[in-house]
């Protein structure tokens, strides 16, 4: 072995290896709630570490890396598809997402939402019994978690975000929500939902750098059973929100399929 070689490995041995420094624990409030957000003084956004995916699809355009799943995660040929709802799903996979909602500026409601660029950011008023939750690289809106106790109304006008209610259980923030129109993905796989969707969201913070995302899907026009998912989201400290408005110059049609002339977006439709 060349001596160069020998003496460089004589020297790494002789390095002493810094240990991995452990993540920081979860922030809190003063009255001991957990903070989803920045710590006082502080900045920082959740943002997909990478591709995520509610259900584990391997065969995915967008595969997600393994250390974004929630462990024993739900698989796709797992979920209880109806089988129209089977079958639009396999149609949207078929076209690369080329008919997603979100590259023509729609809002993202239920996961998606949480899969758009630049992240999203969680602002508590608690002195209002309220939770916003931003997000950077959808249509410039925000939802809203009602946390007073209040029911759903009845008669609900469905809409992207639905009607959201939330409470605390323990560390983890859980939203009820119902109300939704049928205008937008669950998430980038594709798969549909209706009007009955209900979805319960469990938020969670193991530790600073981490936010856990459990869903369970409710919709018996599309779904046979009940089913959850989920995925983990990474903190990304010293960023902040920005204006970011979608509809200015969208640019997603070219950098996602090819050219715009590839695949048509001209239709409000979406199948």
């Amino acid at each position: 072995m060349h001596f160069l070689t020998l003496l460089i490995i004589a020297v790494l041995a002789q390095t002493p290896q810094r240990a991995a420094v452990p993540p920081r624990p979860a922030p809190h409030w003063p009255d001991g709630r957990l903070n989803l957000g920045a710590p006082p003084g502080e900045m920082g956004l959740w943002a997909p570490a990478g591709i995520v995916q509610v259900s584990v699809n391997p065969k995915s355009v967008n595969r997600a890396g393994a250390n974004t799943h929630l462990p024993n995660n739900i698989k796709i040929e797992d979920v209880p598809f109806q089988p129209w709802a089977r079958a639009l799903h396999e149609a949207r996979e078929a076209a690369f997402e080329s008919d997603e909602p979100h590259t023509r500026c729609k809002p993202s409601g239920g996961p998606r939402e949480f899969i758009t660029p630049y992240g999203v950011e969680f602002v508590d008023m608690p002195e209002m019994k309220l939770m916003y939750i931003f997000d950077i690289g959808g249509p410039h809106t925000f939802r809203t978690i009602y946390m007073d106790g209040r029911p759903h109304p009845k008669d609900l006008e469905p809409s992207y975000y639905g009607h959201s209610v939330g409470h605390w259980d323990g560390e983890t923030l859980v939203v009820d929500s119902v109300g939704f129109n049928e205008r937008f993905w669950i998430d980038r796989e594709g798969e549909p939902h209706t009007n009955q969707l209900h979805l319960i969201e469990r938020f969670s913070r193991p530790d600073f750098n981490t936010l856990r995302y459990e869903v369970t899907v409710d919709d018996p026009a599309a779904y046979t059973a009940p089913w959850t998912g989920g995925f983990l989201l990474r903190w990304s400290q010293g960023t902040e929100l920005f204006e970011y408005i979608c509809q200015d110059n969208n640019r997603s049609p070219e950098g996602m399929v090819g050219t715009e002339q590839s695949v048509s977006r001209t239709s409000p439709i979406v199948p």
